[in-house]
């Protein structure tokens, strides 16, 4: 008797640009191929580390192959630092140095070089955070498209202040920073060439101060995340996934501009997958949800922080339902795959 397999695998299987897009492909990646060759304990995969032996110190790196260079509101030097900043910020730290490294095609022009790296200098100083080291590397023509930026972090929780992924709880309240999709449609937009560059910029914003005003709630604050690739659908399916709750969401309460609204129906996109580079998604004890609020909305990167959910006392672990315009449900899916590829 022969057995056949209904999803054979295929020997020539590769990488896909889904794969680098924080969805459900990466999390196959990152569980079939990379963890069980590096090793280590497993738990959340978090925006930042806890540095072994020293609790009070967190470490992230990430790189940066946005296309195009340059948008509206930003490019990929001070993406680099708002986007390593960030993933500090949540873990509740506030950053303390910072490394770069640029790889850069042979032929890039030496004045492009040079506006990303004085931006790049420029986020860092404004964010308070010195680059204390780096590496340059120049590949050959077509090695690379224009410039790779790889940045890592190391920074230093507040006193107190212990979000993670797996600390979500029953009766938690959802807060979101800010509006969302900006960043997505901006990148998207200026290389396609599809004209809403003049409506939209960037996000692109360190969130480390914001995050600072909610140090003095302390341990009501259990779960921060920036929804960067994947958009707000993905930060909060990993949320969900990791501290096996289910999370419920208002459409009518999440924020989302104008101009990314008209770009997702021209494009048939879902604004909740769209990337953000400048702002958070909060899962915070319901009691100081509105001091919570308050804290958000003292500093201009959280002017427009609004409550767009909660966790309710029982659901299936896990999932992420969306309540709708017309007071439907439905259910929110971690995406697949790369809808918008190279966004940052």
């Amino acid at each position: 008797m022969t057995v056949v397999c209904p999803t054979p695998h295929h020997e020539d299987d590769v990488v896909l640009l889904g794969h680098g897009a924080g969805g459900r492909l990466t999390a196959e990646l990152l569980d079939a191929l990379v963890l069980p060759a590096l090793g280590g304990p497993r738990g959340p995969l978090e925006d930042a580390a806890l540095l072994p032996d020293h609790p009070d110190l967190v470490v992230s790196t990430d790189s940066f192959v946005v296309s195009p260079l340059f948008f509206p509101g930003g490019d990929i030097g001070s993406l680099a630092v708002h986007g390593t900043v960030n993933d500090l910020a949540m873990r509740g730290a506030r950053p303390i140095a910072l490394s770069v490294a640029l790889i850069v095609e042979e032929g890039l022009p030496l004045t492009e070089l040079g506006t990303v790296v004085e931006s790049l200098g420029k986020a860092a100083r404004d964010a308070g955070v010195p680059v204390i080291t780096g590496d340059t590397k120049v590949v050959d023509r077509g090695a690379v498209d224009k410039l790779f930026v790889n940045t890592t972090g190391v920074g230093q929780r507040h006193l107190g202040l212990r979000p993670s992924a797996a600390r979500a709880r029953p009766g938690d309240a959802v807060l979101l920073s800010g509006p969302i999709g900006l960043h997505g449609t901006t990148v998207l937009s200026t290389r396609e060439g599809l004209g809403f560059e003049s409506d939209i910029a960037t996000d692109s914003r360190p969130l480390h101060r914001l995050v600072e005003t909610l140090a003095p709630l302390g341990e009501h604050i259990h779960t921060l995340r920036d929804p960067t690739r994947g958009g707000l659908a993905a930060a909060l399916n990993e949320i969900a996934r990791d501290s096996s709750v289910a999370v419920e969401i208002d459409e009518s309460t999440v924020p989302v501009p104008a101009a990314v609204a008209s770009a997702c129906d021209l494009l048939g996109l879902d604004p909740l997958v769209v990337a953000n580079e400048g702002c958070l998604v909060a899962f915070v004890d319901a009691a100081v949800a509105e001091d919570a609020l308050t804290a958000l909305r003292s500093r201009p990167e959280g002017a427009q922080a609004v409550r767009i959910g909660e966790v309710p006392p029982q659901g299936p672990p896990g999932r992420v339902t969306l309540r709708t315009l017309v007071d439907a449900r439905r259910v929110v899916d971690m995406p697949l795959g790369e809808q918008l590829p190279r966004i940052c």
